[in-house]
């Protein structure tokens, strides 16, 4: 007779490295790891991602897809970089990357919405970052980032997480005690210390570990623009758990800069509707 599996017996007390996490697909993190490295040649990255044919295949095939809309199909990964952007790069990686990285577990209705809220905020924090003075493509990239830890206890544990966040009612914030109970980490603790494992730039660290503080005040940056975005993709209709209780986009558009706020859709339907079409075709793919 099997033994039950006591790991979970005292999850408040887990360490870290009990949590057994499956490895992210590499080529991601060497991508992360490069692109801010001045020295980088274009060929090098094209010869990174090529080096996983699969991977190289998937990304090829959504940058061409209508999530970007290119004007002319690239036929190459080194020619999808030179039309994209090194910076692009990371996202478009990343978000192939997530996808891969949960797996079967994403044919779950709620393992499938927490990859659509990363990529919701990823799309939303990207139009921000239009609207204004921030870079567009690191704010993409920030906003597939914000949620890995989360993405990582998705996969460690899918049927227990799933019932944690279908049962759940309350602000988003409110989900970290549940997930302390469950795993012994949080998805923002965990999403540091994957951060620090992955020697990635420091950057992403208040990305992920500080998107729910809903810091108001302060300079406007990246880190602030992705928890904006992850809580305008719950009131858009994308929320991480289907009982998260949503902030007005009324007040959420007012806490955007000026020059964002005057520039950004005002109508809740329209972004809907916008992030929508462009989930879809990155799911299509």
């Amino acid at each position: 007779m099997a033994q039950p599996d006591n790991r979970w017996s005292d999850a408040k007390n887990v360490p870290w490295a009990h949590l057994r996490l499956p490895p992210f697909p590499q080529v991601a993190i060497r991508v992360l790891q490069l692109v801010n490295n001045e020295s980088v040649q274009l060929h090098q990255l094209s010869d990174l991602v090529s080096s996983d044919p699969a991977f190289a295949s998937e990304v090829l095939a959504i940058a061409n897809s209508l999530l970007y809309s290119p004007r002319f199909p690239s036929t190459s990964i080194l020619q999808a970089i030179a039309v994209l952007g090194a910076n692009h790069l990371q996202g478009l990686c990343l978000t192939v990357a997530a996808r891969a990285y949960m797996g079967k577990s994403l044919s779950r209705p709620a393992m499938r919405a927490l990859w659509r809220h990363n990529m919701a905020t990823a799309l939303i924090a990207e139009q921000i970052a239009v609207a204004g003075f921030l870079d567009k493509d690191i704010a993409f990239t920030s906003g597939v980032m914000h949620d890995i830890g989360r993405l990582a206890l998705a996969v460690v544990r899918p049927l227990e997480y799933a019932n944690l966040l279908t049962s759940h009612n309350g602000p988003p914030a409110s989900i970290l005690e549940g997930e302390r109970d469950l795993f012994g980490w949080d998805h923002c603790e965990a999403g540091r210390q994957l951060i620090a494992d992955w020697n990635l730039p420091p950057d992403f660290e208040p990305v992920v570990a500080d998107h729910h503080t809903g810091r108001k005040g302060g300079d406007w940056n990246i880190a602030r623009l992705t928890g904006l975005s992850c809580r305008m993709a719950d009131t858009a209709g994308f929320p991480a758990f289907p009982g998260c209780l949503v902030t007005p986009f009324r007040d959420l558009i007012e806490e955007l800069p000026p020059r964002e706020r005057k520039a950004f859709p005002t109508e809740l339907e329209v972004l809907a509707q916008e992030i929508e079409k462009k989930l879809h075709a990155a799911e299509s793919v």
